[in-house]
């Protein structure tokens, strides 16, 4: 079960639930992939409205590794996510607000 106070969300991927967490090295390897300045960039992307399916897919990629995960971004190209792109959106979204959330905000 995905713990919301410890900064986790669930994500149901080919019919497996994994557990997403944005932890520090996740974080540091989605400011790579994604090539921004900073993380608060992203975020304001996403208040906005103005991310990216990039944005999602490395968001995703990065809270799968912070829950553990080992694959590579390409194994999702074909994955099935359930409740699709608008799903994953969401769960993107949740990751980035639970993980820089004070206790209680979420």
């Amino acid at each position: 079960m995905a713990n919301p106070w410890t900064g986790e969300v669930a994500l149901i991927i080919d019919g497996e639930r994994h557990v997403l967490k944005l932890t520090l090295g996740a974080l540091a390897e989605l400011e790579e992939a994604l090539k921004t300045g900073s993380i608060v960039e992203l975020v304001e992307r996403f208040e906005s409205g103005g991310f990216s399916t990039r944005d999602v897919l490395a968001l995703i990629v990065a809270g799968l590794r912070g829950g553990g995960w080992r694959g590579q971004p390409v194994d999702l190209m074909s994955a099935e996510i359930s409740g699709g792109p608008v799903e994953a959106a969401k769960v993107a979204g949740q990751l980035l607000a639970r993980a820089f959330a004070l206790p209680g905000e979420t």
